[in-house]
């Protein structure tokens, strides 16, 4: 019965303390979510921030179900094209690793397509998520050149 209570945590009290991560002080210092920093007692990211923050920025045009920052996983609802109303996509990632690596961050792509007034699962493409994480991998990047920058 102990999983309950965890569970409980991690459904109500995480999206509460999710506004925990970052500093009141004015400046720009991205968490690279590698601790505590010296002299400091912000709370960290779970994850490396730079995926975190860019995959937020990545899936902006997504009406998010469920982002938690300290176990790495952003679920988006189901997304209707405009221009394809008879399909809607669904998107979750995986942030895995504290450091900036391709190999620490999962795309999983669902899709769904309309046949009548019924959704149907429908087998998405799998360059859909590729192409997600590439580009969630190099707005990290930038993210991480943007901030060294301000550091020098």
């Amino acid at each position: 019965m102990r999983v309950l209570p965890a569970l409980f945590c991690a459904l109500v009290l995480a999206p509460a303390l999710a506004g925990c991560g970052s500093s009141n002080d004015g400046s720009k210092d991205m968490d690279t979510g590698t601790g505590i920093a010296s002299g400091s007692s912000r709370m960290t990211l779970g994850v490396n921030s730079y995926l975190w923050h860019a995959s937020l920025d990545t899936l902006s045009f997504l009406p998010l179900t469920s982002a938690d920052p300290f176990g790495g996983v952003i679920i988006s609802e189901w997304y209707v094209a405009p221009t394809s109303p008879d399909e809607r996509l669904k998107v979750t990632v995986y942030i895995m690793d504290r450091t900036l690596r391709a190999d620490g961050l999962k795309v999983v792509v669902f899709r769904q397509t309309r046949n009548g007034n019924v959704w149907q699962d429908a087998t998405p493409s799998p360059d859909t998520a590729h192409k997600l994480e590439d580009s969630i991998l190099t707005r990290a990047r930038e993210l991480r050149l943007a901030t060294l920058g301000q550091s020098g």
